[in-house]
C-alpha cells in the first residue's frame, strides 16, 4: 500500500508541475501577444504623430508664407500710398500752384542760421548733418547757430566757403532729414518753383513764383543763376529754390534792389560742384 500510495503522490505532483508549466506558458504566450499588439500599436501611433508633424509644419509654412505674403502685400501698399501722396503733391504743385504736400516734405530738410550779426536759411544735404547755405549769410560772424525746423538748435562748425559763388558749408551734429537734389540743368523757363527762407525773421516762409530766365550773368560775371520772379527777402539767403517734384534746383541767392520780382537763384549743378571741391579737400571725399 506504501508504494501505491507514493506514485499517487508522484503522478499528483506531475501533474500539478504540468499545470504549472501550462499556465506560465499560456501566461507567456499572453504577454507576447500583448507586447506584440504593444509595439504594433506604438508603431502607429509614432507613425501618426510623425503624420501630424508633417501636417503641422506644413500648415505653419503655409501659415507664414501667407503671413510674409500679407506684410509684403502691406509694406508694398504703403510705399505705393508713399509714393501716391508724394505724387499728388507733385500734380497739385504742377496744375494749381499748390504746393502744401511739398513744403510738409521738404521742410525738415531745411534750416534757420542765425549769427551774431545776420540771419539766413540753409538746408541739409546729408543725413550726419552737412548744411549749405550761403557765405554772406555768416561772413564775420563771431557765433552762429542752427535751427531745424522743430525748434532744435545745433551748434555749428564751418567747413570751407567759396566767396566767388557765395558758398558755406558746414556741420551739425546728428542725424537729419536731408532734401533731395535735382538736376537744374533739367529746369525749363516757366517751371513753378518756390522758396522756403525766413524773409525778416519770419522762420519757413514760403513764396512762390516761375523761372524767368536762366544761365543768367551774377555780380561775379558768371552765368549761373536762374532768374526767378519768387519775392527774395532779407533771411531768405541761403535757402532752397524747389521746383514742383520737390526737388532743389537752386540756392536762393540776391535780389535786384529797387525792382520787384527780380531775384536770382544759383543754379544747383554749379553749386554741387562748389561743394564737393570744398569737401574734397577738406574731409577727402564728396557727399551730393
Amino acid at each position: 500500500m506504501g508504494k501505491q500510495k507514493k506514485r499517487r503522490i508522484k503522478a499528483k505532483h506531475i501533474v500539478i508541475s504540468i499545470a504549472i508549466l501550462i499556465i506560465i506558458a499560456s501566461q507567456v504566450l499572453i504577454l507576447l501577444l500583448i507586447d506584440t499588439r504593444i509595439q504594433s500599436t506604438l508603431a502607429i501611433l509614432n507613425n501618426t504623430e510623425n503624420t501630424l508633424n508633417e501636417k503641422i509644419n506644413q500648415n505653419s509654412q503655409d501659415i507664414q508664407s501667407k503671413i510674409n505674403i500679407i506684410t509684403e502685400s502691406i509694406m508694398s501698399l504703403s510705399s505705393i500710398q508713399t509714393d501716391f501722396k508724394e505724387e499728388l503733391g507733385e500734380i497739385k504743385a504742377s496744375a494749381s500752384a499748390d504746393f502744401s504736400g511739398v513744403f510738409e516734405r521738404e521742410k525738415r530738410g531745411i534750416v534757420t542760421i542765425k549769427t551774431d550779426i545776420s540771419q539766413g536759411t540753409g538746408f541739409i544735404l546729408t543725413e550726419d548733418g552737412y548744411v549749405v547755405t550761403n557765405n554772406h549769410v555768416i561772413d564775420g560772424a563771431k557765433s552762429a547757430g542752427v535751427f531745424t525746423y522743430d525748434t532744435h538748435s545745433y551748434e555749428v562748425r564751418l567747413i570751407g566757403v567759396n566767396r566767388e559763388l557765395d558758398i558755406a558749408l558746414l556741420k551739425i551734429e546728428g542725424n537729419f532729414n536731408k532734401v533731395d537734389i535735382g538736376d537744374s540743368d533739367k529746369t525749363k523757363i516757366g517751371e513753378k518753383v518756390i522758396a522756403i527762407g525766413n524773409p525778416l525773421g519770419l522762420d519757413f516762409t514760403l513764396t512762390e513764383g516761375v523761372i524767368s530766365a536762366r544761365d543768367r550773368t551774377g555780380a561775379n560775371n558768371l552765368p549761373y543763376y536762374f532768374q526767378i520772379d519768387v519775392p527774395i527777402n532779407p533771411g531768405n539767403s541761403g535757402g532752397p529754390l524747389i521746383n514742383t517734384k520737390g526737388e532743389v534746383i537752386g540756392i536762393n541767392n540776391f535780389k535786384v534792389q529797387g525792382a520787384e520780382g527780380l531775384g536770382f537763384a544759383l543754379e544747383i549743378n554749379e553749386a554741387k560742384k562748389v561743394i564737393n571741391s570744398i569737401t574734397n579737400q577738406k574731409i577727402n571725399q564728396t557727399i551730393i
